[in-house]
């Protein structure tokens, strides 16, 4: 995809949006729910490649950095590049969360965790709905 084409997909209609995507990936990607744990299709994936955006491609981790955090979701290390993932802290309900977005179209992606493994400590905590996988070559 060209960056022209990558950056006008941030502007999609709620329209062009829901015929892109599966009644889940929208409500997922585009309206920042969250799938059930132990309900995505990658939360116990084991492929070799790189994750990417289910909205606009964007590549954001690397199966080299997942790990089982035993929490039912896919996790990640660390994304696959810092300008590819952006966060933004919100507060909800009195709770202090730190979301993960896909930084080329704004897809809520997840939320991202301070207790992740080493050498980070975080955890990216992703919804499988807000992924694709590309096998590595």
């Amino acid at each position: 995809m060209s960056r022209e084409t990558a950056e006008n997909s941030s502007v999609r209609t709620e329209e062009e949006w829901r015929s892109r995507l599966s009644p889940e990936e929208f409500r997922i990607a585009r309206e920042g729910g969250t799938e059930p744990e132990f309900t995505g299709r990658y939360w116990d994936h084991r492929g070799d490649g790189v994750y990417t955006c289910v909205c606009c491609g964007e590549q954001l981790f690397d199966s080299r950095d997942k790990f089982d955090s035993r929490t039912g979701w896919p996790n990640y290390r660390a994304p696959l590049s810092e300008e590819n993932v952006r966060t933004q802290t919100n507060v909800s309900r009195g709770v202090r969360q730190v979301e993960a977005r896909c930084s080329r179209c704004g897809a809520h992606l997840g939320h991202v965790f301070e207790d992740g493994p080493a050498p980070t400590g975080l955890r990216y905590c992703i919804n499988s709905a807000s992924l694709n996988f590309a096998e590595r070559e």
